[in-house]
Order: C-alpha cells, then sequence, then structure tokens
C-alpha cells in the first residue's frame, strides 16, 4: 500500500511540537468520529489515519523512531539488531520495503491501511476508538414571538430535533437575543457530554410601539381645538390605556415622557424603561363657510 504520511494526516508541519499534535489531533478526532458521523465510511476512514498518526507522533520514542524509518519504524528496534534490513532506513533508503530480513513488500499485510493500528491496540483498534469521549455538537434554532410576549415572562415549547422543550423567556428580552441551553445539543460520543442549544429571539413589530433599549415610542393624536384650548388625550400603554391632561397652546410635535411606562428590563423584576410620547395636532379640513368665518375671526383677533 502507498506511504501514509503521519504528519499530512494530522496537518501539522514536521517540525510541530507535541502541543500542536495533541491540539490537532482532537480537532481531527471530534470531526471525523464515526458516532458523529455514522453513515460515512470517508469519515470513518479518516478517523483510523488519525488514530494510526496519533499514536506514532504523540510519544516522543515513538516519533524519532518514525522519523527515522517512516512506515517501517514500529520494527525499528529489530532493524537496529539485525543491522538495519531496510535498506539504509526505511522511505528513505535505498529500494524501500523490508528486504531479506521480514519478506514480504513495504506495507503490512495489505488492506486500505498499515496494519499499525490493529498492532498497536492487540487487535483492538474498534475498542480504543470507542473509549474516546467526544463532547456533542451544539445545535441552533430561532424563535419568533411577539412584541407582547416580549414584555412578559413566558414558558413556550419548541421542538428540536423530534424533541419537545420547554423554555423560560424572560420578560424584556431584546430582538435577536441568544438563548444558550446547556446540554440540549447533540447527544456526546462514549457518554461523553451533549452539546448545547442556542435559540435566536426574533421579535415581531408593534403597531403602536416603537422600541428602542428599554424604552417605548409612540405618536398620539390630538385634535387643533384641544391643542388650542386644552383638554385630554388617551394614551396607549403596555398596561392598558391611561389619559392624560393637553395643555392650551400645545405645538405639533411637543413630546412628553411617561417614566417607568415603558418596556421592562431583561431580569430585572419591577424596573422599566420610560414611553415618549409626541403629539401631533391634526388640521381640520372640509371647514364650512360659518367654521371659515370663524377662523378668519380668529385670526384677525390675532393680529
Amino acid at each position: 500500500m502507498a506511504y501514509i504520511d503521519y504528519y499530512k494526516v494530522l496537518g501539522v508541519d514536521k517540525k510541530a511540537t507535541q502541543d500542536e499534535i495533541k491540539k490537532a489531533y482532537r480537532k481531527l478526532a471530534r470531526k471525523y468520529h464515526p458516532d458523529l458521523n455514522p453513515k460515512d465510511k470517508e469519515a470513518n476512514k479518516l478517523f483510523q489515519q488519525i488514530n494510526e498518526a496519533n499514536e506514532a507522533l504523540s510519544d516522543p520514542d515513538k516519533r524519532k523512531k518514525y522519523d527515522e524509518y517512516g512506515e517501517n519504524w514500529k520494527h525499528a528496534d529489530q532493524a537496529q539488531q539485525q543491522g538495519n534490513p531496510f535498506g539504509g532506513g526505511g522511505r528513505r533508503g535505498g529500494s524501500g520495503g523490508f528486504g531479506g530480513g521480514f519478506g514480504g513488500g513495504s506495507d503490512f499485510g495489505g488492506g486500505d491501511f498499515s496494519d499499525f493500528f490493529e498492532s498497536m491496540f492487540g487487535g483492538g483498534g474498534r475498542q480504543q476508538r470507542n473509549a474516546a469521549k467526544f463532547r456533542g455538537q451544539d445545535l441552533q434554532a430561532s424563535l419568533q414571538i411577539s412584541f407582547r410576549e416580549a414584555a412578559e415572562t413566558h414558558k413556550p415549547t419548541i421542538t428540536v430535533n423530534g424533541k419537545n422543550l420547554r423554555i423560560s423567556i424572560p420578560a424584556g428580552i431584546a430582538n435577536g437575543q441568544v438563548i444558550k441551553l446547556k446540554g440540549q445539543g447533540s447527544p456526546g460520543a462514549n457518554n461523553g457530554p451533549a452539546g448545547d442549544l442556542f435559540i435566536t429571539i426574533t421579535i415581531t413589530d408593534d403597531p403602536i410601539f416603537k422600541r428602542l433599549g428599554d424604552d417605548l415610542y409612540l405618536t398620539n393624536e390630538i385634535d387643533l381645538y384641544t391643542a388650542l384650548l386644552g383638554g385630554e388625550a388617551t394614551i396607549d400603554t403596555l398596561n392598558g390605556k391611561v389619559k392624560l391632561k393637553v395643555p392650551e397652546g400645545t405645538q405639533n410635535g411637543t413630546k412628553i415622557r411617561l417614566k417607568g411606562k415603558g418596556f421592562p428590563v431583561y431580569k430585572k423584576e419591577g424596573e422599566f424603561g420610560n414611553l415618549f410620547i409626541t403629539y401631533t395636532v391634526n388640521i381640520p379640513t372640509g371647514l364650512t363657510e360659518k367654521q371659515k368665518e370663524l377662523f378668519k375671526e380668529l385670526q384677525g383677533l390675532s393680529k
């Protein structure tokens, strides 16, 4: 079989440190673990190669022998005793292969891989593979709620991967905010810990209020006569309607603030933002002749 370069398998340089090799192995082993890729034959094949490479390179003594003898490193001790029958050093010298010292070709008995993996674990390669614990993958989900739902703590039920989960959404949550549910992701391999579930919250717009942080904004229309003479205006809040006094001579675009009538502050019970109201004055149209005469009279008086 073709020579397997363990450095290339792990994606590291030949001068890589032991920590770099360890880090590369963990990353690749988790990615290609058969329990996370149960139907991927190519992933299973790569996983075996990754384990072979790690066994050869993670131990300094074995790595030294591998660097010297290549795929024949396992027989390095025997080679030294017999005067190096590899013909000048495994993959670097002569014709390669074993020559007369061991017989056969340059592989370890055919098959898709060298027999290093099986021999190293005494025929128990699968058991060694399954002994490693791997954390499950994290999952992503999304949940859309209404503006009014976001203003109250509630516990909806969502379905993720066929599993029903009841989650708690605190009042005051923001649009686009992510909730993390620890251990609710994909199960781990070989009794490894499960991954986490991340739920992105989407909040629909409200027809009345505009939200900026914990503050709410709305526009309220008053008629010309209330603006001129004063009166009352009925205002919407999250807790229902309230009546406010409108001072006489209120100008179009006048803004007022209702303290503590805004959106609830996230995870701070009893705290709320403010409600800001902008008055718009409705100018009457379709005036009768009598009304026009009165406005003209008023106009004259104002001069």
